[in-house]
C-alpha cells in the first residue's frame, strides 16, 4: 500500500458541510506501540493499515462508505457514512471478527516478536464535525477516552489470547445488543469516563474470530493485495486515508446484564 503525503485538496472546503453530521465512529489502537524501535513502529503501521483494508473489504464496506482515514500514530480512525447497507451489525458481527482473524493469522505467521500486534478497538455513533484540519467533536472525544481507558488496556492485558478486545459505548450498547442484535452475556460493563459534562459508559466484549475462508475474499495473498494510494485526512495539516477513486472499482456495496457499571475514570 502506498501512502502519499499530498497537501490537503483545495477542494475539500466545498464538501464541507456547516453543521454535525452523522457517523459510525470505529478506531483501533496498536498495544505497546512506545516499546517498539521507530523501524518496527513504521512496519506495524503498514501491516494494520493493510489488515484494515483487508478487513473492511472482506465485511463489504467500500471507500464510498468511508471518510478517508484519520491516522494518529499508532492509532486509526474510521469513520463510516450513513448507509443502509452498512448498519451497525456488520460491523460489530463481521469487521470485527474478520479483523481479529486476520490479527491472528499475521501473528502466527511472523516470526519477529516485535511485529505481533493486538489491537484496542472502540465502535461508537455519534454527530462530527469536519474543518480544514480534519474531524473533531464530542463523540469523537467519547471515543477516544473510551479507547485509551486504562481499564481497557488491562482487560487486553488479561485476554492474552485474543489479539483485539472491543468497546462498545453506551449508545451501542443500548440500540444493538441489548435488543438482541448480538449476545449481551458476551458485553460486560467495564468503565465509566468523564467526558466534558457527562460520563460515558463502556461495555467490553472479547470477540471470537470468523474462519478465515468466509468470505473468500479475506484469504487473498499479500502478494496479490491491492496497492491503494492514500488520500490525506488532515490531523493537525497532515493524515492519511483511502483513495476514494482508486477504491471505487472494487464493487462491493456494499441486556443490560444487571450489573452496576464501575465508578468513573477521571484519568
Amino acid at each position: 500500500m502506498s501512502i502519499l503525503l499530498a497537501a490537503v485538496p483545495s477542494s475539500l472546503d466545498a464538501r464541507m458541510p456547516d453543521g454535525p453530521v452523522h457517523r459510525l465512529i470505529f478506531a483501533v489502537d496498536i498495544e505497546g506501540s512506545t516499546e517498539r524501535t521507530n523501524p518496527a513502529k513504521g512496519e506495524l503501521r503498514r501491516i494494520l493499515y493493510e489488515l484494515l483494508d483487508r478487513a473492511l473489504e472482506a465485511a463489504g464496506i467500500a471507500a464510498r462508505h468511508l471518510e478517508p482515514y484519520t491516522d494518529r500514530g499508532d492509532s486509526v480512525l474510521v469513520l463510516i457514512k450513513p448507509h443502509d447497507d452498512v448498519p451497525k451489525t456488520l460491523l460489530l458481527g463481521q469487521l470485527i471478527p474478520m479483523l481479529t482473524a486476520l490479527l491472528a493469522e499475521h501473528n502466527a505467521s511472523v516470526t519477529r516478536p516485535e511485529l505481533r500486534m493486538r489491537l484496542r478497538a472502540v465502535v461508537h455513533a455519534g454527530e462530527v464535525h469536519e474543518d480544514d484540519k480534519g474531524f473533531y467533536g464530542d463523540d469523537l472525544d467519547a471515543a477516544f477516552r473510551l479507547l485509551e481507558a486504562p481499564r481497557l488496556k488491562k482487560a487486553l492485558k488479561e485476554a492474552a489470547a485474543s489479539p483485539l478486545i472491543l468497546m462498545v459505548s453506551e449508545e451501542i450498547f443500548h440500540a444493538i445488543v441489548e435488543q438482541g442484535y448480538l449476545d449481551d452475556a458476551l458485553f460486560k460493563p467495564l468503565v465509566r469516563v468523564r467526558v466534558g459534562r457527562r460520563q460515558r459508559r463502556g461495555w467490553v466484549h472479547v470477540p471470537v474470530a470468523l474462519p478465515l475462508d468466509r468470505p473468500a475474499a479475506s484469504r487473498r495473498p499479500r502478494s496479490q493485495l491491492q496497492s491503494t494510494p492514500l488520500s490525506i485526512a488532515p490531523v493537525n495539516g497532515r493524515g492519511l486515508g483511502r483513495s476514494r477513486e482508486q477504491a471505487e472499482h472494487r464493487g462491493g456495496g456494499l441486556g443490560v446484564n444487571g450489573r452496576e457499571a464501575p465508578p468513573p475514570e477521571l484519568g
